[in-house]
């Protein structure tokens, strides 16, 4: 973008076409999806996740590596603040991803937008798990449980309320990845994982009455799903309900195979039938209660949706575009493109909420993480801006935020991840190639998606 083109303190390109809104702001003119900064500026939501002076702690250890360093180079971390927003201004940053460091917001020489992720209904199964330890957890929050609506609002007005006039803050992500279906964490559906909680939840009760209303007779049901009961009472006794079918996650799905294995077995293609409308049903209560509870304490700022890991089905697309101002994906493929287009049907803009390349040459093990793992820095630098160039000539897309700011340690974070996701090193040593491909990439990112070609 040239240095001729004027801009407001947010970054955005201040031409004219839109009124100050007061607060970041998605519309679509002429076809193209664009974000609105609070000075009327058209803006792309251009981030980083996790930037932290403490982030990582090495697995089970007190060392934090990076905040040794930082510590060590800045002497505290109010300097480390004001060093690290002036250094992601000047790569053409304009937002902290989720889990950063709000004070990193306003250290700058400009305003980074923020993007707090709020873990809205994670925190409630997480409080839930605890207290009833040695039964099945909530692998996703029991949407059907009264309790659930209370935490929601309760949380929502602790967190957001605060921030109902803040300029700085783009908008709240609900969740980050959560488990919709079969996933790397299990070969669960929904309707599975809600039939094995623990007898009387709210969730397993409101499963068993909805596969009733389904069912002529409870023979009808058994005759697909094949379960060692002889009526719906026995069968609510057994601490869990194996399913008779199992899909691969829908990543991995071949909607051929799917398609021919469905014709061969109609009671195949019910029960997955069945798994989706009741994931649709999950969906729809959990960003009804969701979003109603931020937009209750918060009506200023944009629902940026729940950090989708994967593109799930069809009928939970659908709800989360009824109910969020965008739909936020997390996309680890080499190219973004064919994700995006799968929520165009919503009408809804898109948000990259975390990608990323590693490089093998960086000396970390690499062996836990998400992503294209490439030969070197360079490569590593050529694929941000491949990826980023690509996304950025779909209409839909109002932004990217990089995972992450900083390496991981060697010898692996809380849950293991080792790898070469940083912009800079865990000494805090900017990794050269791949900031400049940012650099780049982040001063034309307006003009390539200004210059989208619909239907190219």
């Amino acid at each position: 973008m040239s240095a001729q083109v004027p801009k407001t303190r947010w970054g955005g390109i201040a031409d004219g076409c839109f009124q100050p809104p007061g607060y970041f702001r998605a519309v679509e003119r002429d076809g193209i999806f664009w974000l609105i900064d609070p000075d009327g500026g058209r803006f792309l939501s251009k981030g980083v996740n996790s930037v932290q002076f403490d982030q990582d702690r090495i697995r089970n250890s007190a060392r934090i590596p990076y905040a040794e360093a930082c510590q060590r180079k800045y002497g505290s971390k109010q300097a480390w603040r004001s060093a690290t927003a002036a250094r992601l201004a000047s790569w053409g940053f304009n937002t902290l991803g989720s889990w950063s460091d709000d004070a990193v917001a306003s250290a700058g020489p400009a305003p980074l937008a923020l993007t707090i992720n709020l873990d809205l209904g994670m925190s409630f199964a997480w409080a839930k798990n605890d207290v009833t330890r040695g039964s099945p957890d909530q692998e996703f929050p029991d949407v059907f449980d009264p309790d659930f609506d209370r935490h929601v609002c309760d949380r929502a007005r602790d967190l957001c309320a605060k921030r109902c006039d803040d300029q700085n803050l783009l908008g709240w992500f609900i969740d980050n990845e959560l488990r919709w279906g079969p996933d790397w964490r299990g070969s669960d559906e929904l309707l599975t994982l809600f039939l094995a909680l623990r007898p009387a939840t709210p969730g397993r009760t409101a499963a068993f009455v909805w596969l009733r209303e389904r069912y002529s007779d409870f023979a009808a049901f058994n005759s697909t799903w094949r379960a060692p009961a002889q009526s719906w009472d026995t069968l609510n006794a057994l601490p869990r309900t194996d399913p008779p079918y199992a899909r691969n996650p829908i990543y991995q799905r071949n909607s051929r195979e799917e398609d021919a294995a469905n014709r061969v077995d109609q009671a195949r293609a019910a029960f997955f039938a069945h798994c989706d409308a009741f994931a649709a049903l999950v969906a729809e209560r959990y960003f009804k209660l969701t979003c109603a509870a931020i937009r209750a304490a918060d009506p200023n700022h944009l629902v940026l949706g729940c950090r989708f890991a994967y593109v799930p089905s069809r009928g939970v697309i659908n709800a989360a575009a009824r109910h969020t101002d965008v739909m936020s994906l997390n996309c680890y493929d080499s190219d973004a493109s064919p994700v995006i287009d799968s929520y165009v049907a919503t009408g809804k803009p898109c948000l990259i909420s975390e990608f990323s390349f590693r490089g093998a040459d960086s000396g970390l093990p690499n062996t836990n993480g998400a992503g294209p793992l490439v030969a070197t820095q360079a490569e590593r630098a050529a694929s941000f801006r491949r990826y980023v160039t690509r996304a950025l000539r779909k209409p839909a897309l109002v932004g990217y935020h990089w995972f992450e700011h900083a390496d991981q340690p060697a010898e692996g974070r809380f849950d293991g991840e080792n790898s070469n996701f940083g912009t800079v090193k865990i000494d805090d040593l900017v990794y050269e190639d791949l900031v400049h491909a940012m650099t780049l990439s982040n001063d034309e990112a307006e003009a390539l998606h200004a210059a989208v070609v619909l239907g190219a």
